[in-house]
């Protein structure tokens, strides 16, 4: 029997994508609080960047995954995983940005959203 998806906030369900994207190695993962913005399409933007498509999957899969544990969610919309050069994963107040490195300097998504407030995720040390 499938159970029913927990519904999260936002604030929530951001760091939970960030904890998929970290358990991954993803980098450079910023989050765009859009919420004070006028006409913003979601409440956050978490991007972070892959350094191959093999790797930008593996961070597509595992935010996926970490969501749909938690949350029971699925995402509402996902793009990009034929091209294997950006990755999105709505989940609708919360959009999931993964890309290649060049992809992301060449759309510069941080800088579109100059206004919103914006957190730069510490990379974790290595551990042992």
């Amino acid at each position: 029997m499938k159970s029913t998806p927990v519904r999260q906030d936002s604030d929530t369900l951001a760091d939970i994508v960030v904890r998929g994207m970290q358990d991954k190695k993803g980098v450079d993962i910023v989050v765009l609080n859009l919420q004070e913005l006028k006409n913003a399409v979601a409440d956050y933007f978490v991007i972070c960047s892959a350094s191959s498509d093999t790797q930008l999957d593996a961070l597509a899969r595992s935010v996926e995954e970490e969501v749909e544990k938690v949350t029971g969610q699925q995402p509402w919309q996902m793009e990009g995983r034929t091209n294997r050069e950006w990755v999105l994963l709505d989940y609708v107040d919360v959009v999931v940005h993964i890309f290649l490195r060049d992809r992301r300097q060449f759309y510069a998504l941080e800088e579109l959203w100059g206004d919103a407030e914006i957190t730069y995720v510490e990379e974790e040390a290595a551990t042992q």
